[in-house]
């Protein structure tokens, strides 16, 4: 399949950190998704209810981020996409997750991760 559905750019905060003050303190989060979704389907219909409501998969996010804690960007990106696999049932997601300002000299740092799902939708 080769249809996707994007969020970029998606900004929020979260208490992300190994160290002692970065667990204390929100720090800025940016996140991109893609989502492997066969758009011919609401194309066709113009329905809503059968695409990807990519404004409940963004406000999903901005909760996920909101309520949970984690020490590693690595962690926070495995769990929040296995969780939206299942939630939106997704049959593959690409999430890149960026932490602005973590290196001085960098722009940003950050992962790139791509899973399927173990069942197709």
């Amino acid at each position: 399949m080769n249809d996707l559905v994007f969020i970029e750019g998606l900004k929020t905060q979260a208490v992300i950190g190994v160290y002692d003050w970065e667990k204390k303190i929100r720090q800025d989060l940016v996140f991109d998704l893609e989502m492997e979704h066969d758009n011919r389907i609401p194309a066709e219909s113009d329905d809503l209810a059968k695409t990807l409501d990519y404004e409940a998969i963004s406000n999903y996010i901005l909760a996920f981020c909101a309520e949970r804690q984690f020490e590693l960007i690595e962690t926070l990106a495995e769990h929040l996409v296995s969780e939206l696999i299942a939630a939106f049932k997704l049959n593959a997601v690409t999430l890149t997750l960026r932490k602005p300002g973590a290196v001085s000299a960098a722009q940003s740092v950050g992962v790139k991760i791509y899973r399927k799902s173990t069942v197709t939708y």
